[in-house]
């Protein structure tokens, strides 16, 4: 669900890049869209932030409302802890930045429809900065790459290194901070603001 006809051919190329999906629409989420939920049935909604991001909430709540079978993701840009609070008590089961790469949405989607993903949103009061942080330098490393969105492999390529070391110091990374995934930890690294403005992988 989008406003704007760009952001569906980008949500459209990135399905393309990933086996495994059946589109089965791309609604307008300006307006009401239960009809169409209804009818579908779908297994995983997709939902841009929109320029009026009440509208998101209120595309959110009418997915848990008339299609619970489906897990809903949110596509945004914001990533305050606010947002992201207002976004999983309306219903989204996961918060993706629209910095993400293409593949990487795939990726996500996929965990999103096995289950893969926490449903419940915990605010956390205290921000932690890099200097308090539990992880060591080339840790913290991976897991801000992780928070925009890239995969084991494009992260092995970035720090020239293999992507079983990359593995290795995820789990380390998912134990020191209490964790089960990546997505769990990209939201982490999101709310106690340990996100680094860095130049984005070349594709």
């Amino acid at each position: 669900m989008a406003d704007h006809s760009f952001v569906v051919q980008a949500i459209r190329l990135a399905l393309r890049q990933t086996a495994g999906f059946q589109v089965v629409g791309f609604f307008d989420g300006r307006g009401s869209v239960r009809n169409a939920l209804t009818e579908l049935k779908p297994d995983v909604v997709l939902v841009d932030d929109m320029q009026e991001t009440e509208n998101a909430l209120e595309r959110l709540r009418e997915i848990a409302e008339y299609a619970p079978q489906a897990k809903s993701l949110m596509l945004t840009l914001q990533m305050e802890s606010d947002w992201l609070e207002q976004a999983f008590d309306a219903g989204a089961q996961a918060v993706v930045s629209k910095t993400v790469h293409p593949v990487s949405l795939g990726t996500l989607l996929r965990e999103i429809s096995h289950g893969n993903v926490v449903h419940r949103f915990e605010k956390r009061p205290a921000q932690i900065t890099e200097e308090d942080c539990p992880l060591t330098d080339r840790e913290l490393e991976i897991l801000q790459l992780v928070a925009e969105g890239h995969t084991n492999g494009r992260i092995a390529r970035e720090l020239w290194v293999t992507e079983q070391t990359v593995k290795f110091h995820l789990s380390n990374t998912y134990r020191k901070l209490g964790v089960a995934n990546r997505t769990e930890a990209s939201r982490y690294a999101h709310l106690h603001n340990l996100t680094a403005p860095r130049e984005r992988l070349a594709s």
